[in-house]
């Protein structure tokens, strides 16, 4: 299981600041999805977009076209949720020939661990 750091932004901003200046090194998760709050990633797993992963999941489209065709969607507003998922880690957009693309699921499982006194949740992915 994948552990996201969930960080609010004056916390990434001071984290940032210090590596610019040299007075620490980058931390190992840099390169890892992250989210400012436990919030932004239930925002971004609202019933409908849970709906479209699980179409990502088991139709397994061949491109964001055939996306659109499966869920209904508009093209932009699909367009733009894909790639809200992808830079949550949810999914990736794999070339699939040409200029198409076609998303597959990457999360099993979003396991949140919220601590109710302070703001040190955790975010797990599988």
């Amino acid at each position: 299981m994948t552990k996201h750091k969930v960080q609010n932004l004056r916390s990434l901003r001071d984290e940032m600041k210090a590596v610019a200046r040299g007075e620490r090194p980058a931390p190992a998760d840099a390169d890892k999805p992250s989210f400012n709050s436990v919030d932004a990633v239930v925002r971004l797993l609202t019933p409908e977009n849970r709906e479209l992963l699980a179409m990502i999941r088991d139709r397994k489209p061949q491109s964001v076209a055939e996306l659109v065709q499966m869920s209904g969607r508009a093209q932009p507003n699909l367009t733009r949720t894909l790639a809200k998922m992808e830079a949550a880690g949810f999914i990736t957009m794999k070339a699939a020939g040409g200029r198409r693309k076609a998303p597959s699921l990457t999360v099993k499982r979003i396991v949140v661990e919220i601590d109710p006194c302070s703001d040190h949740d955790r975010l797990s992915v599988a």
